[in-house]
């Protein structure tokens, strides 16, 4: 057990299962507002979202701080803003249109915020099939090529939020604006600015 407690992942593991938890509290306790629907909706896109950034940033903090091992985590985070993406799908798909498949359809051809939600829902699937060290060794280079696709991924979930808000934009452009960082962060220049700061920051120890 002590063995467990001590591994990073154990707790990362936890922290990820926290916005589920709480749902799960606020259901139990009937706190999940006037329209629970919206609320649990709101959360699990939110927390996908989240997941999808944390992924993203891993690269940018391991060039930062020269830690190679930051790449054991960023799988598990990728899975879960998997797992939380198809829990927002699901409350759609159940506890908002009952199944109701015919209406989901002319949704996703009419309504666009639910159309690039639904494409970046559809392309996390295969990512998250061949999340595993076997597809990766039976995909070699077609598999960094494939999970590429996170980055329009993220960018559509972006959009999706974008499109769905009506009033306040303050939280969707929060997301797009770190996002828009973290793929700054890969390009050239980006690349340079981070080795800059890090060479700094091992200056100033």
């Amino acid at each position: 057990m002590g063995a467990i407690l001590r591994n990073p992942k154990f707790w990362l593991f936890a922290v990820c299962l926290l916005p589920l938890a709480r749902l799960f509290v606020l259901g139990f306790t009937d706190e999940l507002g006037a329209n629970p629907i919206e609320f649990i909706t709101h959360s699990t896109g939110t927390w996908t979202l989240v997941g999808l950034l944390a992924t993203l940033s891993v690269t940018p903090l391991r060039r930062l701080t020269g830690r190679a091992d930051l790449i054991r985590y960023r799988r598990m985070l990728g899975l879960f803003a998997f797992f939380y993406a198809m829990l927002h799908f699901m409350t759609y798909l159940w506890l908002d249109q009952f199944f109701d498949l015919a209406g989901i359809a002319k949704d996703i051809v009419k309504r666009p915020f639910i159309t690039v939600g639904f494409a970046a829902c559809a392309l996390l699937i295969p990512l998250a099939a061949t999340s595993t060290h076997a597809m990766m060794r039976r995909l070699g280079r077609r598999w960094q090529q494939l999970h590429r696709l996170v980055y329009l991924i993220a960018s559509l979930g972006v959009i999706h939020y974008l499109w769905l808000v009506k009033k306040d934009l303050t939280q969707p452009l929060i997301f797009g604006t770190a996002l828009i960082l973290l793929l700054a962060m890969r390009l050239p220049w980006g690349q340079n600015a981070l080795h800059a700061v890090r060479n700094r920051l091992v200056l100033a120890r």
